[in-house]
């Protein structure tokens, strides 16, 4: 009997201690499932067997491949992650006079002379690392520790002048609550949100000038949402994680991280680890399009109006490539980003992001900034949700390891980050599945299109109760592969 016990608790342990190793998987994988039937079958994947990667920027680039959010049901899990104003988010916008206003604007705030963004990002950069990391050796987050770097970027963006560290707290608080909720690793906590947006009502009423006019078709409390939303939520966020994807690669590559530290002035090395970075871990996992008409192309099935289009980053970054799976810098001395399947900041065609010309060189200022005074070294996994937030060992340049202290701490980071997984894939299921039942039940996009057109105006008509309000019917391309849209959205 004492056999069997022992045999039955080493069986046990056994199990327990190998969870790491097939429990995040199939989570993963249950999780999908979930919001595959949550969700419905509404989405056509690209690429697919039918439209191949040679025509999916044709696809993604027709003109009539630009409905953002009215029609889809994805739109009110994307719209619940966003609020609060995600009907004047800029990537949510429908196309007409509101979003061109609203373009231009972001365009304007994002402009400026290559010279001086470039030192602004490395001034707050070494400002951020020279204040929080101390020690010979520190054990960081990534994610965690760059976005207090672009809260005060971004900020002296809009309102060109210091972020005072009260503010930096409501917008990092902020961003860090959007993007906890897009991994499904939180609930989302409106009222850390809500915080940022008064502070930034204030701040309008009072008469604070922006650095560029604000859209005037938008109302005040409108233009706080414009702000929070673009800047405070998305760039904020998205700089955030390209900068732990970047830096992450450079700690699990050190050949390439000495030979970008060692060279801090080849700006074509160091684009090209950029280049291969985005390929490899795109920020979008998928964009969804509504197809507003009929979709005909020479040697491809119509695809129907109202179908909803995902546009699947990963699965477009992999094809075409010898030996897609493996980072490799130095394919990019061979092959063109314009003629490679490699879209990092979508398709000029279809909503670009804003910051395809900010974007890397604000990056390279800021891994400047990083090298030259740390050593970077990680075992972690890395995937391109990033739930873990890149933890990461940086070490001082000037006080180096002995390798048996680094294989050390690197076997116990490794440790920690296989059973962190383990907890963090349970949370993420569960969380996930609650905000999408949530995002169903409270349905922000469909009622708000049941009382407001796609420019704002409210409906003279009478208004459809919210729930007999449904989006328009998708019906795929014949002989198209269907499959359920992932959720997806801004570093999802």
């Amino acid at each position: 009997m004492s056999g069997s016990k022992a045999a039955a608790s080493l069986a046990a342990g056994a199990l327990l201690l190998s969870t790491p190793a097939w429990l995040p998987r199939s989570v993963v994988a249950l999780r999908m499932k979930v919001f595959g039937r949550v969700n419905g079958d509404e989405g056509v994947t690209f690429p697919n067997a039918t439209v191949g990667a040679d025509r999916f920027q044709e696809v993604y680039g027709h003109p009539a491949a630009n409905g953002r959010s009215k029609g889809a049901v994805l739109s009110d899990l994307f719209w619940y992650w966003l609020a609060p104003g995600a009907d004047v988010h800029q990537e949510h916008l429908e196309p007409g006079p509101r979003y061109d206003e609203v373009a231009r604007c972001t365009l304007d705030f994002l402009s400026g002379a290559s010279e001086t963004l470039y030192a602004d990002a490395a001034r707050h950069t070494a400002a951020v690392l020279d204040s929080a990391l101390g020690g010979r050796i520190n054990l960081v987050r990534l994610r965690d520790l760059l976005m207090p770097v672009w809260a005060e970027f971004f900020h002296g963006l809009v309102f060109d002048g210091p972020c005072p560290a009260p503010v930096r707290k409501l917008i990092v608080d902020n961003a860090e609550d959007v993007v906890n909720a897009l991994k499904c690793t939180r609930p989302r906590h409106l009222n850390r949100r809500h915080r940022l947006t008064r502070h930034l009502l204030r701040r309008l009423a009072a008469g604070d000038a922006t650095r560029r006019p604000l859209p005037t078709g938008l109302t005040r409390r409108q233009q706080a949402y414009y702000l929070q939303g673009t800047f405070f939520n998305t760039a904020v966020v998205q700089m955030s994680e390209a900068m732990a994807h970047l830096l992450l690669v450079l700690a699990q590559h050190p050949q390439v991280q000495q030979r970008v530290a060692e060279h801090p002035d080849d700006d074509r090395y160091l684009s090209h680890v950029i280049d291969e970075t985005f390929r490899l871990y795109p920020l979008f996992g998928v964009a969804h399009r509504i197809a507003t008409a009929d979709i005909s192309l020479p040697g491809l099935p119509t695809i129907a109006a109202g179908s909803v289009l995902c546009f699947s980053y990963p699965d477009y970054h992999a094809c075409g490539y010898r030996d897609s799976d493996r980072f490799d810098p130095e394919r990019w001395e061979r092959a063109s980003a314009r003629s490679a399947h490699h879209i990092p900041f979508g398709v000029a065609a279809n909503r670009p992001c804003p910051a395809w010309r900010l974007a890397p060189l604000v990056m390279r200022a800021a891994t400047r900034e990083v090298l030259v005074r740390f050593r970077l070294d990680s075992p972690v996994s890395h995937t391109r949700s990033i739930p873990h937030r890149a933890p990461c060992l940086l070490i001082r340049r000037d006080a180096p390891l002995s390798q048996r202290r680094l294989t050390a701490l690197r076997g116990a980071l490794r440790v920690r980050d296989r059973f962190e997984d383990v907890g963090r894939s349970i949370a993420q299921l569960g969380f996930g599945t609650w905000m999408v039942l949530d995002a169903r039940r409270t349905r922000p996009a469909t009622r708000y299109f049941a009382s407001y057109d796609t420019q704002g105006r409210p409906l003279h008509r009478s208004a459809p109760p919210a729930d007999s309000a449904s989006p328009t019917g998708t019906t795929p391309a014949p002989g198209t592969a269907t499959s359920t849209c992932p959720h997806s959205g801004p570093s999802s």
